[in-house]
């Protein structure tokens, strides 16, 4: 599971808002999505990562990825900043 990752980076988003602002800044260099949520929160950040040709890693649920963050919620999206 290449979503695991996210628990060894220095540096990482977690949640919509703080990912959105790492594409635009230009700091993202994977992007993880979780499936089950929300096409109309998720859309612009696969849109914007499409754009930028910023690698996008689909993860099946919310759960999964806000644990493999670190955090006892669900998470939409995340992002790994500095390796």
């Amino acid at each position: 599971m290449a979503y695991k990752r996210l628990l060894e980076v220095k540096k990482k988003t977690v949640g919509t808002k703080q990912t959105l602002k790492a594409i635009e800044r230009g700091e993202s260099k994977t992007v993880y999505v979780a499936e089950d949520a929300e096409r109309r929160v998720v859309e612009p950040i696969i849109q914007m990562c499409e754009k930028k040709g910023i690698p996008v890693v689909r993860v099946a649920s919310m759960r999964e990825l806000g644990r493999a963050c670190g955090i006892k919620v669900g998470c939409a999206s995340a992002a790994v900043i500095e390796e």
